[in-house]
């Protein structure tokens, strides 16, 4: 299937596929238009030029062979979007392309990130069922976001090649790519203790996830004790930081300092703010990611930045080489976050901010 068609069928140049294919930062002027090319190119079964001819040729050796590539988001539904992830994906989908791959199936599917859910359905079922739908062209998946550990166990049963990008580890039980969320979360917890914030509060997901691990290790090491009526267990959400920092507004316990677990719900705080433009609550508010929208807040988010161009990058060269029989042993890869110091944060004593506002 060549890039004309593709233009051919969502209406745009040729030029335009080309770049959008390749180029997974490449901003297109019509919302929602990188994604149409990129479900056309799936649907299409879309096959990179050199790829295209070994097809044609019928060539079948191990060294120029077709890979079939799927993906398997954890941490949103099609209908919601998680920009982080969704990022993310846009680096592996030009990475799989870049690689003379065919990318042929994406799934949206959060149930398998929440442990509560998998225990209340028939995993074996739903990934026959997604195996299935693969029609036999499924060599590697890459699993974007945490998964349940039974899942991954399923899932590893039906693939011999996965490879989780994540942060959180799977434990060596199959090939991944890492920016280890308790060291993001001891980033952003230590960062606001060093301007002086004791009552910081935790919004996110709890449980078993490193982010909050992160948080609780960080504030015991410090000697400081959370206080419970600022942690927030919540779906990671922009309406759901909204609500929650309505709620501590109208609560009046307050916390100084926040840490997000995603840049997203730091979004719906400020956001928040920007609407009742509280001058005696000028919290400090931190997060993680560094999604492209942390850049354009006002005040300017402070988040800790996660190398998605690194980590997709990486997943998809430890994948196509295990597909090759390249490693058999499983591999992990660690990368490290970066503080990115904006201005949604302040020392304790002069956190005041003029207005809030996106």
């Amino acid at each position: 299937m060549s890039i004309k068609k593709i233009a051919e069928t969502v209406g745009v140049s040729p030029a335009t596929v080309s770049r959008v294919l390749n180029n997974p930062n490449y901003k297109c002027a019509v919302p929602g238009l990188r994604d149409k090319i990129w479900e056309a190119a799936i649907e299409m079964n879309y096959t990179p030029n050199e790829a295209a001819r070994n097809l044609k040729r019928g060539i079948t050796s191990e060294e120029n062979r077709v890979y079939y590539i799927n993906v398997l988001m954890t941490r949103m539904d099609a209908e919601q979007s998680d920009p982080f992830f969704a990022e993310l994906l846009h680096v592996i989908e030009s990475e799989i392309h870049k690689h003379v791959c065919i990318l042929s199936k994406v799934w949206y599917m959060s149930l398998f990130s929440d442990d509560s859910k998998c225990r209340g359905v028939n995993l074996e079922k739903i990934i026959e069922d997604m195996y299935a739908e693969t029609e036999e062209k499924h060599d590697g998946l890459v699993i974007i976001g945490k998964c349940n550990e039974e899942a991954l166990k399923k899932l590893s049963s039906r693939y011999k090649s996965i490879v989780s990008v994540n942060r959180n580890s799977t434990n060596y039980a199959v090939d991944e790519v890492l920016c280890d969320g308790k060291k993001i979360a001891a980033m952003a917890v230590d960062y606001l203790i060093r301007l002086g914030h004791r009552d910081i509060g935790y919004v996110g997901k709890c449980g078993n996830e490193t982010r909050y691990a992160g948080y609780l290790e960080t504030m015991e090491k410090h000697g400081i004790e959370p206080n419970p009526a600022y942690v927030v267990e919540a779906k990671q959400t922009e309406a759901r930081g909204f609500e929650i920092m309505q709620h501590f507004l109208e609560s009046g316990k307050c916390p100084t300092g926040i840490y997000c677990a995603n840049d997203i719900m730091a979004v719906g705080m400020l956001k928040c703010l920007g609407r009742y433009k509280n001058r005696f609550y000028s919290p400090s508010i931190i997060a993680s990611d560094d999604i492209e929208e942390a850049q354009y807040t006002k005040p300017m988010l402070t988040t800790v930045r996660l190398p998605k161009e690194e980590m997709g990058k990486f997943a998809i060269q430890i994948l196509v080489d295990r597909i090759k029989g390249g490693h058999k042993g499983v591999v992990r890869t660690e990368l490290e976050g970066k503080l990115m110091i904006r201005d949604s944060c302040s020392e304790v004593e002069q956190s005041v901010w003029s207005d809030y506002s996106i």
